[in-house]
């Protein structure tokens, strides 16, 4: 029996799980929690009472948080490369990366896209301001690290890869990466033709128009 994923592939920590199961060419069902959908929603709040996506269920087991999902993928349905190295130091490096891509990248991303969708009254300025001064000082970081690299934790696609792509695709609409970071704008690119992460973004697709801020024509 595949594994099922509670998901919507519009969100970005979905997709950093659909990036790992297309890489590893892994069957799954998806289980889309979107309006109208009760049924799934009903499985998903059973299975997860926090509601969060996206939740893994396989063979009874759940599993939740997207860099726990990709570890669990890349251990019980591997392809032909692993996500995480066997060598500790190395997959340290790796979970450094995905670290920085979700708590400096889609952290302050979101904090823009959310405020955008309170009310006047309750929006919050010096936030925003802050997230967007967070942005650049990762994308500065970023473009120095990317100097000499391929992928997020050198030359092997992994783990890393898998959470920058989305952070990047929607940073990048929320605040644009500019010319003064040609190195996270080249990997942006990589990541965009990376075959996994371009039908991640084909599937999502028609939901462009839930994005709060706009999104641009473009990607």
């Amino acid at each position: 029996m595949p594994m099922k994923l509670y998901a919507h592939p519009f969100s970005s920590y979905c997709q950093k799980v659909l990036i790992a199961l297309y890489e590893h060419k892994t069957p799954f069902e998806l289980r889309l929690l979107a309006p109208g959908d009760e049924q799934a929603a009903a499985e998903h709040a059973a299975l997860w009472p926090l509601k969060r996506m996206p939740l893994l269920l396989d063979e009874g087991r759940t599993v939740v948080e997207a860099s726990i999902i990709v570890e669990y993928i890349d251990l019980h349905h591997p392809g032909s490369f692993r996500l995480l190295p066997d060598d500790p130091r190395a997959a340290l490096d790796v979970r450094m990366m995905d670290r920085f891509f979700d708590n400096y990248i889609m952290t302050p991303m979101q904090k823009l896209v959310f405020d955008s969708i309170r009310a006047a009254e309750s929006r919050d300025p010096q936030g925003v301001a802050e997230a967007r001064q967070l942005l650049d000082t990762a994308y500065r970081w970023l473009d120095g690290a990317m100097a000499e690299r391929e992928w997020a934790a050198g030359g092997a696609f992994s783990l890393a890869d898998c959470a920058a792509g989305p952070a990047l695709f929607y940073a990048d609409w929320a605040h644009p990466i500019g010319e003064a970071f040609p190195n996270v704008r080249a990997y942006r690119r990589r990541l965009l033709a990376r075959p996994s992460f371009a039908r991640a973004i084909d599937e999502a697709r028609p939901y462009r128009s839930f994005f709060p801020l706009g999104a641009p024509d473009r990607d």
